[in-house]
């Protein structure tokens, strides 16, 4: 037996970041191990933890048996040079000293929404932060987008990320530069719920330029993600990143993305899992807004601010207002009003017989209406005939020319 499994599967304690005492030998100790050794969203790795258990895939990786099914010689060369590497009992204290956790499937703490992923789901998850992630994770909404976004895709998603936190929603995202930042700024600014999910080790934060972004996410809410402590992004872990966020929220929002953001990897992930994918148009002009819009075009909902995402993503009951105009006096005519009102030109006198032919009504009830409106501003007697006032013409006939 090597040193290397001595480590992992020796019988004494350890303390996770949390302060827990765990067994050596245990499926946590496990995990900490693999998630060292195996990238995230493995499918294949996650096949051999579902169908063997993290106790056994460690022995296999240490030679104790056979080679595991679904890879090449080479990779599996690779993996065992990794897992030579790993020191589980290091990455424990070292997230103890960060102030971080280790969560693994099994936990009080873990949610089963991201069990949804399968064989795809996490290892386990490192957390920075004091909230409860299954607690948080059971009413959160994903807003994510651009990281070179407008103007228009900043103010969006800060809005946004302030009406959902002050309705008690929790707002995830990735932490990146553009709608991340807005959207955990806007759910902080509002004192609110907030999580970023990193494609790096959590004490790791990145982009450098959001270091105090994150540093104060972890101090309100959570900075969580899958790499183990001191580990750095790649694209391809930005990618597998957004599968996570996709899963631990009940949907996902789109601020803007063109055709080939990042952003639509997490729509289309929500759009697998089955969670609500949700749009906020842009101009049809911008390149910026072309992947949000193309997202609307087919399953994904479009709104414009909090309260239609709620509606959404909500219990029963949790419905957006009625959206209307503003009600004008003339609304509250009775129809028969309304016709007799319509049927007189914008710019002439017209005689009562022309107004009930208009209206489709005979002369004596248009006169009665007539009389109705008149005492109430819409219309003025000259003569013979009847005629608008200046206050009723512009908004009963705002398109008519003079006559």
């Amino acid at each position: 037996m090597s040193g290397g499994d001595e480590r992992v599967s020796g019988r004494h304690e350890q303390v996770n970041g949390g302060g827990e005492r765990v067994s050596g030998g245990d499926e946590r100790l496990h995990r900490v191990f693999l998630a060292r050794v195996i990238e995230p969203g493995d499918e294949v790795s996650g096949r051999w933890l579902r169908q063997l258990g993290a106790g056994e895939v460690v022995r296999r990786l240490f030679g104790q048996g056979e080679q595991l099914p679904g890879v090449t010689d080479k990779r599996w060369a690779g993996l065992r040079a990794r897992a030579q590497q790993a020191d589980p009992e290091r990455d424990l204290a070292v997230a103890r000293d960060a102030g971080m956790r280790f969560v693994c499937p099994g936990d009080p703490e873990w949610s089963a929404q991201l069990d949804d992923l399968g064989d795809a789901r996490p290892i386990g998850l490192w957390v920075r932060g004091r909230p409860n992630l299954r607690i948080w994770a059971l009413r959160s909404v994903a807003v994510v987008g651009a990281r070179a976004c407008t103007e228009y895709g900043a103010h969006m998603a800060a809005i946004l990320g302030a009406e959902l936190a002050e309705r008690g929603w929790v707002v995830v995202s990735g932490g990146a530069y553009g709608v991340d930042g807005a959207a955990h700024r806007g759910a902080l600014g509002a004192g609110g719920a907030t999580v970023a999910v990193l494609a790096c080790g959590v004490d790791q934060p990145y982009p450098r330029g959001h270091t105090q972004l994150i540093t104060r996410i972890a101090e309100q809410g959570l900075v969580i993600g899958e790499l183990p402590p001191g580990d750095h992004p790649t694209p391809s872990r930005f990618i597998l990143r957004n599968r996570v966020i996709a899963a631990l929220t009940r949907g996902t929002v789109v601020v803007e993305a063109a055709y080939r953001s990042g952003a639509l990897v997490t729509a289309r992930a929500a759009q697998r899992l089955g969670r609500y994918t949700i749009g906020v148009p842009g101009p049809a002009t911008s390149g910026l807004s072309a992947g949000v819009h193309e997202l609307l075009r087919g399953d994904a909902v479009l709104v414009t601010d909090a309260a239609e995402i709620v509606e959404l993503v909500g219990d029963m009951g949790d419905l957006a207002p009625d959206r209307r105009g503003p009600v004008l006096p003339r609304d509250l005519l009775d129809p028969d009003a309304r016709r007799v009102l319509a049927a007189l030109p914008a710019r002439r006198i017209a005689s009562a017989e022309e107004i009930a032919r208009g209206a489709g009504t005979t002369q004596d009830d248009a006169v009665g209406k007539l009389y109705e409106l008149r005492s109430l501003g819409y219309v003025e007697r000259h003569g013979y005939g009847w005629k608008l006032t200046r206050e009723a013409m512009i908004p009963v006939h705002p398109d008519r020319r003079r006559c």
